[in-house]
């Protein structure tokens, strides 16, 4: 247990480093760009004092490397600074709207887990045969398929064409003006449940369906291939083989034995396309008009808005390596071998 603690202790050490050097990589890029933030600040035709005044209040005339240590230290406490186009500070607009991206890319990521894994180990079972060569062309199919493009049939489908589901947003803004309820954790559908509102509860849900199966798609494909290809590998060996010789129960052998060793790789596709999924949720809340965190950051880059775009930055790369993280103990976990 000691030495497992000795590990947890530097990974933590090194995911602090990797963020630090993130934070400066994005730092510096951000003032190398040729547009100044201080005309977002001031807007047209500041005069000379205005642009002396502002580039002293938001510490542009001192050198880079103290303007980078005054933000990482700021930074460790929370202050991320404001918003040039807001006015607001960042971590509270950031942490308003990782909420929502949360939310999305976590059900996105459940539901390709959840298909991904069961379709690719009925495919590996079933090698050769039809389900296998159809499993498999959906999958290449579904990458292929640009998920902007996907998101916009989608709409047209179950909006345009069967009035199903709804085209875009949150959650129906009457329901919001008529039965308000309180953003507890920023998730609706655990916000709505405490509320006991159904009918806010069933409206986000709805709104959800779309933009979850857009965002879903890749990652399925990805979650699929992998599984069918190591479980194809796990069914040949000489452990599986002799279980299947004994007459264990073939959904036994498949989903609690077989299963079970292919994990560990699967692990790792998993914790990748929760990645993947912070990137490409960008797209999907563009086309679905979804308040996270995708557009905010869109914005500010073409507004070279600093502070927001690296604080921004700042999360998704520290969300990504906690998940990393937690990827390698569940190892440990799942195989005592592998404990440090």
């Amino acid at each position: 247990m000691s030495r497992l603690w000795v590990y947890v202790a530097k990974r933590c050490l090194a995911l602090i480093t990797i963020v630090l050097g993130v934070m400066a990589l994005v730092f510096v890029l951000s003032r190398l760009l040729p547009s100044s933030p201080v005309e977002l600040a001031l807007g047209s035709k500041p005069t000379a004092e205005q642009i002396a005044t502002a580039r002293a209040e938001l510490g542009l005339d001192r050198p880079l490397v103290e303007q980078f240590a005054r933000f990482a230290a700021n930074a460790v406490q929370g202050d991320l600074g404001r918003s040039l186009r807001t006015g607001l500070p960042v971590a509270q607009e950031v942490r308003q709207r990782f909420a929502a991206t949360a939310e999305l890319v976590s059900l996105a990521l459940l539901l390709a887990v959840l298909v991904g894994v069961p379709l690719g180990v009925w495919s590996a079972a079933r090698q050769g045969r039809a389900f296998d060569q159809s499993s498999r062309t959906v999958a290449v199919s579904l990458l292929a398929v640009p998920v902007f493009f996907l998101g916009i049939l989608l709409q047209l489908l179950f909006y345009g064409h069967l009035q199903w589901l709804p085209l875009q947003g949150r959650i129906d803004s009457d329901l919001m003006l008529d039965q308000p309820f309180a953003a507890v954790s920023g998730l609706y559908l655990i916000d709505t449940l405490l509320a006991g509102d159904g009918a806010a509860f069933r409206s986000a849900l709805e709104h959800l369906v779309l933009p979850v199966t857009a965002l879903a798609a890749a990652s399925l494909a990805v979650i699929l291939r992998t599984t069918r290809n190591v479980m194809a590998e796990i069914l040949q060996t000489d452990h599986v083989r002799t279980a299947r010789a004994y007459g264990m129960h073939p959904q036994r052998l498949l989903f609690g034995h077989a299963l079970r060793a292919a994990m560990l790789p699967l692990l790792t596709v998993i914790g990748l396309s929760y990645g993947f999924m912070l990137g490409g949720s960008v797209i999907v809340e563009y086309v679905f008009d979804w308040p996270g965190i995708g557009g905010y950051i869109v914005e500010s880059v073409v507004t070279n808005d600093q502070p927001a775009v690296i604080g921004v930055t700042l999360l998704v790369s520290t969300v990504y390596l906690l998940i990393n993280l937690l990827i390698d103990l569940l190892y440990f976990a799942m195989d005592p071998r592998l404990s440090p």
